[in-house]
Parts: C-alpha cells; sequence; structure tokens
C-alpha cells in the first residue's frame, strides 16, 4: 500500500473519485469521516491510501481555504455567474446575492453575459464593470468571446452559476465540447447513475484547471443569504469599501440614512443605482438574524 494527495473529482454513494499523479482513483472514506462534522465535499485536497487493487481509501483532508455550502464545493478559485439581457433575463438582485457570498467567502467572480449576439447587455456591463468585476461579454451561438474566458479558467478551479435558460450548458460545451460527456463518465464497479444536477462534480479542463458545474442559481439563494451578518454585508459590495467609513453616523446601515457617504455616491454615480438597490433588499433579508441561526 503506499499513499499519494490529490482532489476529490466527484462523490457519489458514498465513493469519491480522487485526482492524483496516478490517475483518477476510486475512494471511500474512513469510518471517522462518516461521523464527523467535516465530511469530504468536492474539491477537497485529501491523503489517500492505495490498496492492492487500485482503489483507495481517504485518509485525511487538508483546511480548506473557502467553502460553499449549496452547492457543497471547497477551494475555490472564482465563482464564474452566467446571466443574460436576452430572454429569460437574469435580475442583477440575483446576480449579486450570488457576488455577495463569493466576496464574503473571499472568492473571485467573474461576470459572463451570455447571449451578446442577441442583446449586447450594455446595462450590465455598465453595471458590473463599474462595481470592479471583471466582465466577459461572449455568445455560445457565435463563439464570440469564448477564447478569453477559457484563458481566464485556465489553471484555476472555477465554479459556474447560472438561471435556468441562460445558456449555461451550451456555454460549458463551447468552452470544453466534451464537457457534458465527462460528467457522464460513471465506474464500472459501482455502476452508479450518470451525473444530474443533483451533483456538483469537477470536470477537468483541456488547457489545466477546473469546472464545478452546479445546478444554478437556486443552489446559492439561500434563504439566509448563506448566512452573512448584516454588518459583514457592506464588505460583500467591494465598490462600497472607498465609502464605509466616511458616513457621518457610526453603525451607518447605509439604507437609508442621512449623512450616507454610500448614499451619496449613489447619487452621484459612482456606485450603480441597482447594486445599492440589491444591497438594501439582502440587508433586509438578513438584518434580524439571530446569533444562534449564523452558527
Amino acid at each position: 500500500m503506499m499513499t499519494q494527495t490529490g482532489i476529490i473529482l466527484k462523490g457519489i454513494g458514498g465513493f469519491y473519485y480522487v485526482r492524483t499523479d496516478s490517475g483518477v482513483i476510486e475512494c471511500k472514506a474512513r469510518g471517522r469521516f462518516r461521523k464527523a462534522a467535516e465530511k469530504p465535499v468536492i474539491g477537497d485536497r485529501v491523503t489517500i491510501e492505495i490498496q492492492d487493487d487500485g482503489t483507495g481509501y481517504m485518509m485525511s483532508i487538508e483546511p480548506r481555504k473557502n467553502q460553499l455550502l449549496r452547492p457543497a464545493v471547497a477551494n475555490v478559485d472564482q465563482l464564474v455567474v452566467v446571466c443574460s439581457a436576452a430572454p429569460p433575463k437574469t435580475e442583477s438582485l440575483l446576480i449579486d446575492k450570488v457576488t455577495a457570498i463569493a466576496a464574503h467567502k473571499g472568492i473571485d467572480t467573474l461576470i459572463v453575459i451570455n447571449k451578446c449576439d442577441l442583446d449586447r447587455g450594455d446595462r450590465l456591463y455598465q453595471i458590473y464593470t463599474q462595481a470592479g468585476f471583471s466582465v466577459f461579454r461572449v455568445s455560445a451561438e457565435t463563439g464570440e468571446g469564448i477564447d478569453a474566458l477559457r484563458a481566464a479558467l485556465a489553471g484555476k478551479i472555477s465554479a459556474f452559476a447560472g438561471n435556468s435558460g441562460v445558456g449555461k450548458s451550451s456555454l460549458l460545451n463551447c468552452i470544453d465540447p466534451e464537457f457534458h460527456m465527462k460528467t457522464g463518465t460513471i465506474s464500472p464497479k459501482t455502476e452508479r447513475g450518470r451525473h444530474t444536477t443533483r451533483h456538483v462534480e469537477l470536470v477537468e479542463l483541456p488547457g489545466g484547471g477546473c469546472i464545478a458545474d452546479t445546478p444554478g442559481f437556486s443552489a446559492f439563494d439561500t434563504e439566509k443569504m448563506d448566512l452573512i451578518r448584516k454588518d459583514d454585508l457592506q464588505y460583500a459590495f467591494p465598490e462600497f469599501e472607498p465609502y464605509i467609513n466616511q458616513c457621518r453616523f457610526t453603525g451607518c446601515a447605509h439604507v437609508k440614512e442621512k449623512g450616507c457617504a454610500i448614499r451619496a455616491a449613489v447619487e452621484e454615480g459612482k456606485i450603480p443605482r441597482e447594486r445599492h438597490e440589491s444591497y438594501c433588499k439582502l440587508y433586509e433579508s438578513v438584518k434580524n438574524l439571530k446569533e444562534w441561526e449564523l452558527k
């Protein structure tokens, strides 16, 4: 027997598939992991012990740099939010919920405006470039912007999210034509069913890096905003940062208070109005959270 380190690509029915220097090893977790609160998740970097038959047992999990709860994926380098100004149009609030969670977790965010052959999404582009995000205009139909997006994914673990009908599946297939063929791969030994949107899976890209295919915005749209404290929410909007300590009164919520520097920046056009409106709606949803709900 020997030990190796690797990253969990997929987990189905108690079996984990770990990418190592020797290839993908089918593993089971030791009993202590089933009882522990810290259960293995996709993206975990782990140490495994390889058995004589070529399968493995998971021995330990390295500390995570971040983790999303829904979907359950760890060590994400960037979140790729796929949106569109063409029907079905993506609402800014949906995008802002996801970007806020990512910012709170310390995860970079890319905004990808798909279907730009139908609608260039000028307002979406303006909002998110002004807010400081990297924004890509792409078309899964014409191939516009695909090469630039593919380059931005190289060498990183990227989680994709997009509301139904936004063209996320078509976009993923443009990035890697074999994407959904890869997600259908199963173990002949376990004969587990094909990948569905209920499971998160890391799919390796030809140019390096991995994509976590996630079920869509609903996976991130938790009732309690993934439990972001109301006082922390302001920091989940990076464009607010220069103004946070400039308000007239300490403890400013930046919603309707007089002398609020962030509200003044909105009126002056320095912060997109839609972003502040989203912030106010999210603040309203978390302002009454109790401390026990945050644990």
